[in-house]
C-alpha cells in the first residue's frame, strides 16, 4: 500500500526518528537528518553497529514477551516500520496479538496508518510520549488495549530523548495489571569519554528532541515498581543474546509488574 506522506514536515531539522532510520539504512530521511547523524557517527563509529543490536534487542524481547502470554503491547517511540515489526514478531507467537504504535513524527505515523488501513487490531496514535494521559485516553488505545490484563511496554531508544521519563513510566505502571512488562533500552554515559558525549549532544541539540543521556542509576530508577528479569540491566547486545559490546551504550532491561507493585 503507498504511504501518503503529510503535506508539512520540516525538513530542516533532524528528526530522532529519521536519524535513526538513517543508521538502519533506510530512505525516509532528509539532508538535515543526516547531517545530524553523520556527526553522531563521528564521534561515535559504532553508530551503526549499537542501533542494530538495540533493532535485535527489540526482536528478542518482544518474543520473550510473547512467550510469557502477553498478547497486547504499547509501543512508544515506534520510529519509522522496519522489518519485523512489533506485531509481526508478536504473532509469530500470539496470532491474536494487538499493537498500539505512538510516535510524534508525521512520516512514522503516516507510515503506521497504512497498516491500520488493513488489520484493525494495530493502531497508530500520533501523540507526545511526555503526555502519557493523553495517550491512555486516545480513542485506538481504549479500543484495542485492556488494561485489567497484561501489557507489554515498549520503550525502545526513546527515553533519551524525554527528560521526564520516570514520570512517564511511572503514569503508565500506575494503569498496568499485574503481569505487565517493561522493556526499554536508552543511552547511558558508560563507555563514553567526556568529549564523545559533548559532542553526541552537540549533535542532537538542534535536533526536535536533544539528547538526555543518563547514569545506570539513573536508569534503574526508571524501573521502579517492576522486577528485572534475568539478565537485569545490561549492554543492549547483551541481553539474552551474546552479541558484541560496543563503546557507546544503551543499557537495556526488562521488568515485570508484580501484585505487590504499586499498579493502578
Amino acid at each position: 500500500m503507498e504511504v501518503r506522506i503529510p503535506d508539512v514536515i520540516d525538513v530542516h531539522t533532524p528528526s530522532p526518528a529519521r536519524m535513526y532510520d538513517y543508521w538502519l539504512g533506510g530512505k525516509d530521511n532528509f539532508a538535515a537528518d543526516r547531517e545530524a547523524a553523520e556527526k553522531v557517527i563521528a564521534a561515535h563509529p559504532e553508530q551503526r553497529k549499537l542501533v542494530r543490536a538495540n533493532r535485535d534487542f527489540l526482536v528478542r524481547v518482544v518474543r520473550h514477551l510473547a512467550e510469557q502470554g502477553v498478547e497486547q503491547f504499547l509501543d512508544l517511540g515506534t520510529g519509522i516500520p522496519t522489518s519485523p515489526n512489533v506485531h509481526e514478531v508478536a504473532r509469530e507467537i500470539r496470532p491474536a496479538a494487538r499493537v498500539v504504535y505512538v510516535d510524534n513524527d508525521p512520516i512514522v505515523f503516516a507510515h503506521n496508518q497504512a497498516f491500520r488501513a488493513t488489520d484493525d487490531r494495530i493502531a497508530t496514535v500520533q501523540a507526545d510520549i511526555r503526555r502519557p494521559r493523553e495517550i491512555l485516553g486516545d480513542p485506538a488505545v481504549e479500543r484495542l488495549l485492556d488494561f485489567d490484563r497484561p501489557i507489554g511496554l515498549l520503550v525502545i531508544a526513546v527515553l533519551h530523548f524525554v527528560p521526564e521519563g520516570e514520570e512517564v513510566i511511572g503514569t503508565l505502571r500506575e494503569n498496568m495489571a499485574p503481569g505487565s512488562f517493561l522493556a526499554l533500552s536508552t543511552g547511558t554515559y558508560e563507555g563514553l569519554t567526556l568529549e564523545q558525549r559533548e559532542r553526541i549532544e552537540n549533535a542532537y541539540a538542534k535536533s526536535s528532541a536533544p539528547a538526555v543521556i543518563r547514569s545506570r542509576t539513573e536508569i534503574e530508577r526508571l524501573f521502579t515498581g517492576f522486577d528485572l528479569v534475568e539478565p537485569g540491566l545490561v549492554h543492549v547486545a547483551r541481553w539474552r543474546s551474546d552479541g558484541p559490546e560496543t563503546k557507546g551504550r544503551l543499557l537495556a532491561g526488562v521488568g515485570r509488574l508484580g501484585t505487590s507493585s504499586p499498579a493502578g
